[in-house]
Order: structure tokens, then C-alpha cells, then sequence
């Protein structure tokens, strides 16, 4: 058996930091910003009217037609209760493949694609049942700047695939 070099080890070393890291798309809801999983998306669109469903909850915003696919469309500001929606320039459509059906989220903007390594995030914390936290995976921790200046920017990580398969969504499951 051959020895292994420094060159082979430092490789391996990013070889499992790589597999211990994981990308999030960003966005904003109000003054917050989110992570998904960077796997969920399938594409960002511009926000478009959906066509309105009668006795729908009201986070269901409706369905759009992409390219032969009917899309529900959940509005994450309603379904998170932060306050009245608008829609604007900046307002998008994460269009997301969750528990192999497609599916709409209504975000104000998309930020941008990070990389978190297991030291960047943090245990979601514990509400005692006053806030549902079940979707939350975990806090995303950023420094920005350097020195003095360094600032540290929170991402909240969602997991969107127990979010939109859970019961009270009514989008994945016994509908199929």
C-alpha cells in the first residue's frame, strides 16, 4: 500500500467540505430573507396574475398554466402572516419541483445563490409553540465586510419540501 501525499489529502479534505456544504437560493419576504435548497428550484419568473380558485385558503394565490403544467401558486408572505402582499417589479415566482409536483411561491425579490458550510448554520431555535418552526431548518450565518466593518447577514432556511407537502397546504399527497 502507497502512502498518501499532501496533495491527495488536502484534495479529499475539500472533496468532504464540498459534500458538507450546500447551496440556497435566496429571497426576501418583507424584511426578512430565506434559503431553499438550491435542488428544489426548477425556474424564477416574473409574477404573473394567477387564474383565482373558488374556496381556496387564501395563501393560495391560484393556478398558472406554464407551458402545458397547471401550477398552484402559494404566496409565502399570506402563508408566513407578514402583513398585506404587493406586487411590484420585484416580486417573482419561484417555480419549485417539490415531492415530484410543481409548484409556485410568491416572494418579494430573489437575492442570490450562497454556499453554507455546516459551521455557517445554526440550529433553528425553539418557540414553545407560539411560532410554528417546523419548516425551519436551521439559521444561515454570512459575515459580510471585512474588519471593523464586518457585519453578519441571517438566513432563515426553510425547508420547502415539508412546507408545501405538509396537510394544511393541501398541494401534495391524496390530490395526486
Amino acid at each position: 500500500m502507497s502512502a498518501i501525499t499532501a496533495t491527495e489529502t488536502q484534495a479529499i479534505a475539500a472533496t468532504v467540505a464540498q459534500a458538507e456544504s450546500k447551496e440556497y437560493l435566496t429571497f426576501r419576504l418583507g424584511s426578512e430573507e430565506y434559503g431553499i435548497d438550491i435542488l428544489k428550484v426548477q425556474e424564477i419568473r416574473g409574477y404573473e396574475q394567477p387564474t383565482r380558485i373558488a374556496n381556496a385558503p387564501s395563501f393560495i394565490k391560484g393556478v398558472v398554466n406554464l407551458r402545458g403544467v397547471i401550477v398552484p401558486i402559494v404566496d409565502m408572505r399570506v402563508k408566513f402572516s407578514l402583513g398585506e402582499p404587493t406586487y411590484d417589479s420585484m416580486t417573482v415566482v419561484i417555480i419549485l419541483n417539490v415531492a415530484n409536483r410543481v409548484v409556485g411561491v410568491v416572494v418579494d425579490s430573489v437575492s442570490d445563490v450562497i454556499e453554507l458550510g455546516k459551521e455557517q448554520v445554526r440550529a433553528a431555535p425553539e418557540f414553545n409553540g407560539a411560532v410554528d418552526a417546523t419548516f425551519i431548518t436551521g439559521l444561515g450565518s454570512i459575515k459580510q465586510g471585512e474588519g471593523e466593518s464586518q457585519t453578519e447577514r441571517m438566513l432563515i432556511l426553510v425547508d420547502i419540501e415539508q412546507l408545501m407537502s405538509s396537510p394544511d397546504m393541501g398541494l401534495v399527497g391524496g390530490a395526486e
